[in-house]
């Protein structure tokens, strides 16, 4: 990982709030349809070489660009940067089912990451298996609101590892 992709604290949002949380910034669309706000983010991302403000002042974010698994067409999410060490990693809180981003990276490897001001032309790889079972237990005893995520479903957290060119 480069310097310029050295992870931030991000502690204060996670030691503060709960998945659950109704203030939680995740749970504040009101009359904002995800899209929208997730334009909103991506715009003020991209103008703050990195930063937002309001509910995720605090949190480091990354945009993912994704290539659709249907459509071919590209894709940008805003997504908290998640690191275990030095080793990037994503995930999300889609109820009933995995976010398209998720699918899209299965389908297509190939992403670009906006972290900060840098952009980076990377690979999502998808944990499975005995690599995700490890990985998930690291992530559900060391990541509060994941944890507090995974006991509301059925299927297991998205888990995808970032692998940065330099």
């Amino acid at each position: 990982m480069t310097e310029a992709a050295r992870p931030l604290d991000a502690a204060p949002v996670a030691d503060r709030l709960r998945y659950d949380d109704p203030d939680a910034p995740w749970n504040q669309y009101s009359e904002q349809s995800p899209a929208d706000w997730n334009t909103e983010v991506i715009r003020e991302f991209r103008a703050n070489g990195g930063r937002v403000g309001g509910a995720y002042a605090e949190a480091e974010l990354l945009l993912l660009t994704t290539t659709g698994a249907r459509t071919g067409k590209r894709h940008v999410v805003p997504l908290g940067a998640l690191y275990r060490g030095e080793t990037l990693y994503i995930s999300s809180f889609i109820e009933g089912g995995y976010p398209a981003w998720y699918h899209n990276v299965r389908a297509d490897p190939a992403v670009i990451v906006e972290l900060g001001d840098h952009v980076y032309h990377g690979t999502a790889r998808v944990l499975t298996g005995a690599e995700y079972d490890e990985f998930a237990a690291w992530v559900l005893a060391n990541n509060p609101l994941l944890a507090d995520f995974q006991a509301t479903t059925d299927h297991p957290v998205p888990l995808v590892v970032l692998t940065l060119a330099t």
